[in-house]
Order: structure tokens, then C-alpha cells, then sequence
């Protein structure tokens, strides 16, 4: 029984970390891609736009 102690930890761990794999394989493209990509562009936009105003009031 010492035996399967020992071993739950390291197969409870490799389950885990296939699951969280498959979760950002399965996130990557499509929809959220293109929801992410908005954010981005959007954060981006919006840091340059205070840059300007910042660098315009000077």
C-alpha cells in the first residue's frame, strides 16, 4: 500500500498539468483570439493617446 502513496501525488500532478495544457491549446484562436487581440489593441491605443497628450502639454 506504501506503493500507491507514493504514487498518487506524482499522477494527481500529471493530470493536473495535462488539463491546464488543454485549457491553453483549447483558449489559443478563434473567438478569444480575436477578443484578446481587441484588448490589446485597444490598451495599446489608448497608453499611445496619453503619451501624445503628455508629450503635446510639455
Amino acid at each position: 500500500m506504501d506503493y500507491i502513496s507514493a504514487l498518487v501525488p506524482p499522477v494527481v500532478m500529471a493530470v493536473a498539468f495535462t488539463a491546464l495544457i488543454v485549457t491553453i491549446v483549447k483558449s489559443q484562436g478563434g473567438a478569444n483570439k480575436a477578443k484578446e487581440d481587441a484588448a490589446v489593441d485597444a490598451a495599446i491605443a489608448h497608453a499611445e493617446a496619453e503619451q501624445q497628450a503628455r508629450s503635446s502639454a510639455s
